[in-house]
């Protein structure tokens, strides 16, 4: 996709029968809009679409563990994609919100043992989220999604 790393687009990653959630923030939503319509795109460009996937809300950045977390307990879900964005400020806050959330989202996948792709944003600028959340193949949205499907992927292959 960004060409900075290994392709995982729709062409390179075959779709499974897997179930997959969502988590979205509710703040900056144009950004997690843009973010939201890629990795739908991305799932539905590999066949996965409709009641495979569900979307879930939450209010902020520092939320997406928890609901993470709930997501990947269920038993019908194979996979959570979390997309959120948190742009720089001038207090501290930015330092605290990124990296609660990040580690949040990496602990749920180790004790969950489900994959938990990471699509939030941590930019400096909203011109940096705009242009990683738009309509092409830089989407940060599309590249999370199909981290998820890779990841149920090679998870299924280890553990037969």
């Amino acid at each position: 996709m960004s060409g900075k790393g290994i392709d995982n687009s729709a062409s390179q990653v075959p779709g499974n029968d897997g179930r997959y959630v969502i988590v979205i923030t509710r703040w900056n939503e144009e950004i997690v809009t843009g973010l939201l319509k890629g990795a739908t795109q991305a799932l539905a460009e590999v066949g996965i679409e409709g009641e495979q996937v569900e979307v879930v809300g939450v209010p902020g950045a520092f939320e997406i563990p928890l609901a993470c977390q709930a997501a990947a307990q269920r038993s019908d879900c194979d996979a959570v994609v979390a997309l959120g964005a948190v742009i720089r400020g001038g207090t501290p806050h930015f330092e605290y919100v990124a990296g609660e959330c990040t580690r949040g989202i990496g602990e749920v996948a180790l004790r969950t043992g489900k994959p938990v792709a990471f699509g939030v944003l941590t930019v400096d600028t909203l011109e940096q989220a705009l242009e990683r959340s738009g309509d092409d193949e830089e989407n940060k949205g599309a590249e999370a999604a199909m981290s998820a499907v890779e990841m149920v992927n090679l998870l299924r292959t280890l553990r037969d």
